[in-house]
């Protein structure tokens, strides 16, 4: 797992920092209270070996300009500059044989109840094997996602994710690897760390923001590899009850990818099925740079 590896360097206060060295005052708001928004960033190799890209590079970016603004962070780093960032600490880690997933977090050091507040673009990146995503057991969490009167989803900040964790050390107390959490109503919201779709009767479906889930990067993504492919794609509320009686679940995100369920609770689903096969096969294709499309931008990294 990502979180394991202890890379050599890290991007920090504007430079190259080594691992070590990397460090936070234990006064800071980001410490204290938790305060920081972050992107979560892929880049792959391409099927020829000899070029690298960064998936949704400028669509990460303005989501990170977005959680700041919401979360009161000073960001003013455009992002040339960003892109800059990302692509100094790749030359320092790439590896050949292995794609990289990095994490742009922006954090409060200094300032106190967004009162006179300072903040750092950290960028750590890790190692992934080129591989798909294994399939996935599911459970349904006892704990419940937020509001966006409580703790708004569309802040992607490191406190929205304090529920995710509790759920999925849940989830492995039974056996699942991740669990899906519900909104206040009972409805389907997303997973510990991902997205949701659920395929039914030939339709791609997956909830709307509005049920307290991430405006999702890879969501979109998706959602126009379907309308070029002819899949019908609709975003609404999903009862618990009509997720039990999906023809199949796939999970989504920059880490997931695309990770399909293979059991939901107690019931066996398949990992194989015409929707998400199609849909999987043109997303990886354009990954590799075996095929191209425009909701699939990758930007290139000069090694």
């Amino acid at each position: 797992m990502a979180q394991l590896q202890k890379p050599p360097f890290v991007f920090m206060g504007g430079r190259i920092t080594p691992w070590d060295d990397a460090k936070i005052h234990v006064a800071a708001e980001a410490l204290i209270r938790g305060i920081s928004v972050f992107e979560g960033l892929k880049g792959y190799w391409r099927h020829d070996g000899g070029s690298f890209g960064l998936l949704a590079l400028r669509e990460h970016y303005e989501r990170l300009q977005r959680s700041a603004m919401l979360q009161y962070l000073p960001f003013t780093m455009g992002y040339e500059e960003y892109a800059a960032a990302c692509t100094t600490l790749i030359r320092k880690l790439i590896d050949k044989n292995r794609d990289l997933w990095m994490r742009t977090t922006l954090f409060s050091m200094e300032g106190q109840w967004g009162e006179a507040t300072v903040t750092d673009l950290v960028i750590t990146s890790y190692h992934q094997d080129k591989k798909m995503p294994d399939p996935v057991d599911l459970g349904i969490s006892t704990w419940q996602r937020a509001s966006d009167t409580s703790l708004p989803a569309r802040i992607k900040s490191a406190a929205n994710y304090q529920i995710g964790r509790l759920a999925r050390i849940e989830g492995r107390r039974q056996g699942f690897s991740d669990m899906i959490m519900l909104n206040a109503a009972g409805r389907v919201s997303e997973a510990s760390a991902s997205c949701v779709l659920m395929a039914r009767k030939g339709k791609v479906i997956t909830p709307p923001a509005s049920e307290g889930c991430l405006e999702s990067i890879t969501v979109d993504i998706i959602e126009g590899l379907c309308k070029s492919l002819g899949i019908p794609f609709e975003r609404r509320p999903i009862d618990r009850t009509e997720l039990a009686v999906a023809d199949s679940i796939c999970l989504v995100g920059t880490v997931m990818e695309m990770g399909r369920v293979r059991k939901l609770e107690s019931r066996d689903l398949p990992v194989s099925d015409p929707v998400f096969d199609a849909i999987s096969k043109e997303f990886y294709a354009c990954l590799r740079g075996l095929k191209s499309h425009p909701s699939v931008q990758l930007t290139p990294v000069s090694l």
